[in-house]
């Protein structure tokens, strides 16, 4: 049974690295965490298969790690020219630029705006500057409760 607790454990943390990677790739337009996020899936799918072939007692789930982490550099080359290349292009990381690579029969990609926030009216106290002591009211000078001077 302590086998089995422990396989359990290493597939829910593979289970958790690709979910949180998933949810990465699939909310964020910046290629730069959209690259990370999808490393992050790759080591969730590996952290399973070491778990998967040490539970069965043979190597087979390491040796194809060793390929998934082969293929991992490679795409980590590619990922780094191609965002070295939409910076150089455009000034800005954002996947919305790669539009004009997509195929002619696809319409584009229309970005919306989110409406603006109403702002609200209160009013937020302000802490007073490092060094400088607060300014008190006369009538509350009574009412202090430490010392001014020790």
């Amino acid at each position: 049974m302590n086998e089995l607790q422990l396989l359990y454990n290493y597939l829910t943390v593979g289970a958790l690295l690709f979910g949180i990677g998933l949810v990465g790739f699939l909310a964020r337009r910046n290629m730069i965490i959209m690259f990370l996020a999808a490393e992050m899936m790759l080591q969730g799918v590996s952290v399973s298969l070491v778990a998967w072939g040490r539970f069965h007692n043979n190597f087979s789930g390491q040796i194809l790690v060793i390929f998934i982490l082969t293929v991992a550099a490679c795409e980590a080359a590619i990922a780094l020219a191609l965002v070295l290349l939409l910076y150089h292009r455009s000034g800005k990381l954002d996947i919305a630029f790669w539009q004009q690579v997509r195929e002619t029969n696809q319409p584009p990609f229309v970005d919306h705006e989110l409406p603006d926030e109403e702002e609200s009216r209160a009013i937020w106290p302000k802490l007073t500057p490092s060094g400088v002591e607060p300014k008190i009211a006369e009538e509350k000078q009574d009412e202090l409760v430490h010392r001014i001077h020790v």
